[in-house]
């Protein structure tokens, strides 16, 4: 495998391998039939688990200094969770990619015919990973590539630099080399790709990017898996256990500070629990960072640039929110060797429903320490305002009855719903992952995952014998006896009946 370092002269020519001759040298790989070997993948799949159990620390280092984020947190929610679910693939996939035989099904005139339902890879595969959960977001993609059977090029995000060069140099050394690339680079390159065709492309990021790929997708009628992000909400209902509706709220929102998809982006919360509410917060960031500042924590992020830093400093100049918690700026770059500002302390806010039609606040996804309370009337109201607005990734819900639960289940749209807590449905093996509308469509996580890269197929052998029951009169000249014979007597019910 090459690692591509894509250089674009002013006529956007590769000067190492145009992006064309990538595409047809992984499709000559996957012409070549290789990869439809179940052991090929097998063996692929724990070449990338031992990827990553090997450089684990190397990682750690590489998200570190791309994100500031905790070595704590790249272990729990990258390296460890990746590499068991390549190794649960390697065992699995042989069960996934069996055929299923269907013969034993259908009306008794079909049943001397074969029939089955053969999974078949998609071919070459183009997965798009973002800067956030760098390490998670480009392997779960690719173990399920390599899962179905497919070839792929990973583009990796400049925006995390050190990832990205890392992963590109350790691919060539674990993984088959025709069969997988590493492309580095910014808007030039990832324009490049899209102007070819796939056989698939995984997309993790924006809505306002989406639309971009999912365009170019259009022009090659290419299948894609969208997996963006929203606002997500979590409802408060006033009989919950408040104190640890708090604390694992915050949890979730402090995660990469703030900067993951299925962070709780704000908090409906009934008035007569507000005050309860802030005050368990501030109990349990104190606890969280007895260093009496989110930014002094070596167990918080910080902000992975200086646009995002920028973005997130603006929303809190222009909101209208009261700031009950926080606020705080790191001017003196603790993570960044140019001395930029990168430093946003965790942040709590209060915003007034009379500024809900136009604060910056509920305007874009925050993706940052930026935490909103929205004070509603009850769960109804919070509900009604999830309904007005686009469908979110995930919808937390803190709820002591079943009843409230089943309202609020019953009354919104999201791709992913949980209660009683956040982020914890991550490490979930048995459910899939996914959004709906804005938030994305598609799903990933191990089986989910493998059939995002492949498609079932339709296979059917009829014997010469069905002639006997079927020749004599399916064939013109079509007579009232054959229609009568055909047409008529099929056992279906009529509707009224029913």
């Amino acid at each position: 495998m090459y690692v591509v370092h894509i250089h674009v002269t002013s006529n956007g020519f590769n000067r190492l391998h145009s992006s064309r001759k990538i595409r047809a040298e992984l499709r000559r790989t996957f012409a070549s039939g290789r990869t439809k070997s179940v052991a090929w993948r097998q063996q692929q799949l724990l070449q990338l688990a031992r990827l990553i159990q090997e450089n684990a620390d190397a990682f750690a280092d590489a998200l570190n200094s791309d994100l500031g984020k905790p070595r704590f947190e790249v272990h729990l929610a990258e390296v460890s969770l990746t590499t068991e679910r390549c190794i649960i693939c390697a065992k699995k996939v042989a069960e996934w990619a069996a055929d299923e035989d269907r013969s034993d099904q259908g009306e008794d005139w079909q049943k001397g015919w074969k029939q089955i339902v053969r999974k078949e890879p998609k071919g070459v595969a183009l997965i798009i990973a973002p800067w956030n959960y760098p390490l998670i977001l480009s392997l779960q993609p690719l173990y399920g590539a390599i899962s179905a059977g497919c070839c792929a090029v990973i583009k990796t995000s400049e925006i995390a630099p050190a990832y990205s060069r890392l992963l590109a140099e350790l691919v060539p050394k674990y993984l088959d080399n025709d069969a997988f690339r590493v492309i580095e680079g910014a808007v030039p390159e990832i324009t490049r790709l899209l102007e070819l065709q796939w056989d698939h492309i995984f997309y993790t990021g924006n809505g306002r990017v989406a639309r971009v790929i999912a365009t170019a997708a259009a022009r090659h009628l290419t299948p894609l898996t969208l997996e963006l992000g929203g606002k997500s909400p979590a409802i408060i209902d006033p009989e919950a256990d408040i104190d640890l509706a708090a604390k694992r709220i915050l949890y979730g929102k402090t995660q990469n500070a703030g900067q993951l998809c299925v962070s709780p982006d704000y908090i409906l919360c009934p008035k007569s629990v507000v005050p309860t509410l802030i005050a368990s917060l501030k109990k349990h960031a104190a606890s969280f960072w007895p260093e009496g500042s989110s930014l002094k924590s070596s167990s918080f992020g910080r902000i992975v640039s200086n646009a995002h830093f920028n973005r997130l400093s603006s929303i809190l100049e222009r909101t209208r929110g009261k700031v009950v918690y926080g606020g705080g700026k790191d001017l003196d770059g603790s993570i960044d060797l140019a001395g930029r500002p990168r430093g946003l302390e965790m942040t709590i806010l209060v915003l007034e429903k009379e500024y809900w039609d136009d604060d910056a606040l509920l305007g874009e996804e925050l993706f940052g320490p930026l935490l909103p309370i929205l004070p509603v009337e009850d769960v109804n109201e919070a509900i009604q305002f999830v309904k007005s607005r686009d469908h979110p990734l995930v919808l937390y819900a803190f709820c002591k009855s079943e009843e409230t639960k089943k309202q609020i289940l019953d009354n919104t749209i999201s791709g992913n719903i949980v209660f009683g807590d956040t982020f914890q449905q991550m490490p979930l093996n048995q459910v899939p992952f996914g959004g709906v509308g804005e938030s994305g469509y598609g799903r990933q996580i191990l089986r989910y995952s493998f059939n995002e890269f492949s498609y079932e197929r339709a296979v059917v052998d009829i014997p010469n014998s069905a002639e006997d029951l079927l020749g004599p009169i399916r064939y013109a000249p079509y007579t009232q006896d054959k229609f009568d014979i055909l047409c008529k007597p099929f056992d279906i019910p009529k509707v009224d009946d029913l």
